[in-house]
């Protein structure tokens, strides 16, 4: 496939490296969960305020080496989901482009990202409190039924 771009690329005078990203995202129908993750890292990084940033910029930011985030990249390494809601902040977008096949309505949206920075047992408090409120609210219309049917 040759396209036509006016970005150069210092590796190929065919395909610039625009155009290299994009090929990795289109064929990732084989490519695994954080090889999909890592090309988007990517992907925001080179191309984020328009000119890009490079590892060390975006390492700083998210307060750790620029080989994780290289690792990142490649899918060496696996971010942790606070770590992928902190690039999610910091490329002001949702977590959710980090998922392409999945698309999660608003209200699971905002869930992860008001959870994303909770730790273990934070996250097992508040499972229990939905548990506690969807129990509440079950009990709340079985009570409701049975006064209809009294009348």
């Amino acid at each position: 496939m040759t396209l036509s771009c006016n970005r150069k690329s210092s590796e190929s005078p065919r395909r610039c490296q625009h155009h290299q990203d994009v090929n990795i995202l289109c064929k990732d129908k084989t490519m695994s969960i954080y090889e999909q993750i890592g090309a988007k890292i990517r992907e925001l990084r080179v191309h984020h305020l328009g000119k890009g940033i490079s590892q060390e910029t975006l390492a700083e930011a998210m307060n750790t080496t620029p080989n994780t985030i290289s690792r990142w990249e490649t899918a060496t390494y696996k971010p942790s989901i606070e770590d992928l809601e902190k690039l999610a902040r910091y490329f002001g977008t949702t977590i959710g482009v980090f998922f392409p096949n999945i698309d999660p309505g608003a209200r699971v949206q905002a869930l992860l990202s008001a959870t994303g920075d909770l730790d273990d047992d934070d996250l097992d408090e508040l499972t229990r409190y939905a548990q506690f409120r969807r129990a509440r609210k079950e009990l709340d219309q079985a009570k409701k039924r049975g006064k209809r049917k009294a009348l």
